[in-house]
This record gives C-alpha cells, sequence and structure tokens, in this order.
C-alpha cells in the first residue's frame, strides 16, 4: 500500500517530473533521473500540461521510468476537459501500462481561460476521481494534492479543508502539499489537518528555487508566498540564473533540515526534470540526520 513507505523513522522521498516535448528532451530527462536514482526514491510522479495537453505523453514517460529504473510509478491525471469514458480510458491505460499510483486533481483550467468548467459528461471535484479509482481501479494508489497557504479559489481555510477531508474519506492513501516556502505554514496547516481527523500521511512538497522570473510566476499562479527576506536576496542579482540556484539551494537545504526535524513522513521533490539541486539538498540533509543521530551539534 502507498501508505507503507511512510513508517515511522523512514523518511522517504519521491520526485516529480514533466513531460518534455521532444525526444532530445526525453533523453536528458531519463539522464536526470538516472542521477536522481542514486538517492533511492519510493517513488516518482509525472505530471502533464494544464488541461491534459501532454496527458498521453506522461504515460510513456512513467513506463518508461519504470522500465529502466525498476522504481514505482505515480501519473497526474485531472479531470479538466474529461469525460468520465475518458478518465476510466486512462486509467485502463495506465493501469495496462503498469502504473503504480495515481496523483488524483481536480486540475487548472486550460490556457487562456481564468475558470474551471467542468465537462457535462465528467466529474467536477478531485474527490470524486478518488471515488472513481478506489471503485474501478482499486489496484491503483492514490495521491491527493494540499495547500498549506489555501486553494486560490477556496472562499476560506475552513471549506479548503473540508475539500480536502473529502478527497481522504474518499480514499486517499496520502496528501502531498502544494509548495510553500514559510515552514510556518505548514506547520500551521498540518496541525489544523490533524484537528479534522485527516490522519494518512501529509508529505510536504519541496521546491528548490532556479530562477527569480520562474518562481515569481509559479507563486503567484499557486498561491505561494515569498518571503521578503528571501526575493531581497535573490532579487540581489535579478539577472544571474547561477545566484537564484545557489540561494533557492541553500533556502530549500534549511527548509527541508528544519521539516525533518519536526516529524514530517517524508519529502516530495518538484525536481523541474533536473537533478543537481534535489542531490545537493539530499546530500545536505543525510548529513544533518548522521550529525543528528550522533548526537552532534547540526
Amino acid at each position: 500500500m502507498l501508505s507503507d513507505f511512510y513508517k515511522p523513522g523512514q523518511l522517504p522521498i519521491s520526485f516529480e517530473l514533466y513531460p518534455p516535448k521532444t525526444d532530445k528532451g526525453v533523453r536528458s530527462l531519463m539522464l536526470q533521473v538516472e542521477r536522481l536514482m542514486k538517492h533511492k526514491p519510493a517513488y516518482i510522479t509525472c505530471t502533464y500540461g494544464a488541461g491534459g495537453s501532454t496527458r498521453g505523453k506522461t504515460l510513456e514517460i512513467v513506463e518508461k521510468v519504470k522500465t529502466l529504473f525498476q522504481v514505482p510509478v505515480a501519473a497526474h491525471l485531472t479531470v479538466v476537459g474529461s469525460s468520465v469514458a475518458d478518465l476510466r480510458s486512462f486509467l485502463a491505460e495506465a493501469e495496462r501500462r503498469g502504473v503504480d499510483y495515481i496523483v488524483a486533481l481536480r486540475g487548472d483550467p486550460p490556457q487562456g481561460e481564468t475558470k474551471f468548467k467542468p465537462n457535462p459528461k465528467g466529474l467536477r471535484y478531485a474527490n470524486e476521481l478518488v471515488e472513481l479509482i478506489n471503485d474501478e481501479f482499486n489496484e491503483l494508489g492514490v495521491l491527493v494534492a494540499g495547500y498549506p497557504e489555501t486553494h486560490q479559489e477556496a472562499p476560506s481555510p475552513e471549506v479548503d479543508l473540508e475539500n480536502l477531508k473529502r478527497k481522504v474519506d474518499a480514499g486517499a492513501q496520502v496528501i502531498v502539499s502544494q509548495l510553500f516556502f514559510r515552514n510556518s505554514d505548514f506547520y500551521s496547516w498540518r496541525e489544523r489537518c490533524e484537528k479534522a481527523g485527516i490522519t494518512v500521511p501529509i508529505v510536504p512538497g519541496i521546491f528548490p528555487i532556479n530562477s527569480l522570473a520562474q518562481i515569481s510566476k509559479i507563486a503567484k499562479m499557486c498561491g505561494a508566498g515569498i518571503p521578503k527576506k528571501l526575493y531581497e536576496k535573490l532579487n540581489q542579482k535579478p539577472d544571474d540564473p547561477e545566484w537564484h540556484k545557489r540561494v533557492g539551494t541553500a533556502y530549500a537545504s534549511q527548509q527541508v533540515n528544519d521539516l525533518a526535524d519536526n516529524g514530517v513522513p517524508g519529502f516530495h521533490f518538484y525536481v523541474l526534470n533536473q537533478a543537481e539541486a534535489t542531490g545537493k539538498i539530499l546530500t545536505a540533509l543525510k548529513e544533518h540526520m548522521a550529525k543528528k543521530k550522533s548526537g552532534s551539534p547540526a
């Protein structure tokens, strides 16, 4: 079972990829995955473009990763633009290709649209997708997303938490958080989840920053706040991506070490198809945990 990875003392890690647009990009990605495999991930996930634009490619990537590296894989699946028949078809194909888990999401509106519009023959909410998977494709484990800073479309944190609880009650086995940059936001959200009766593993999603422009855009899209001091440090050299990577990697490493000290069940890294930054963070985490175990000052 998916949640079995998250046993006390294990601290498993997982990585999220996205489908490259070209064959050359796929070959490059496999080289990056080979580097990431040195860190022994519990599983690897693959997303796709808004509105399902690269959905078929997602299955190709996860099948290739599983074949080459013999690691469990998860495919993202959103209800956006899909009929129930479309969703069943994707899930059947996922099973045929050896996919182990599904990251079940409602999904963002397609590019150019600002509001989610359900397919008249489809589903409206992620919890309905979780129910479909558990009713008809129950060999597939299910992960869902959670939002430490509240989903942008939710009218309140309370309603957002009710929606998350609905997904868990429908059969989700693991929650992976949206990216965040203040651990305090994650801790307060986790506490509210626990008070609401959510008992499945709540895994922090970590985003190593590669560039100021990129993270500014992504943070705005998903409603994640960038701490003022972090932004100011990144902006000391606004046109220097190497500086941004150094600052972002150091910051994420501090985040991860603190989260590990505060009882998270594991980590999910949004690696953006690059191994270097995440590798440095995990190496630093290993050293941090070794010092902690030996009793040396961390």
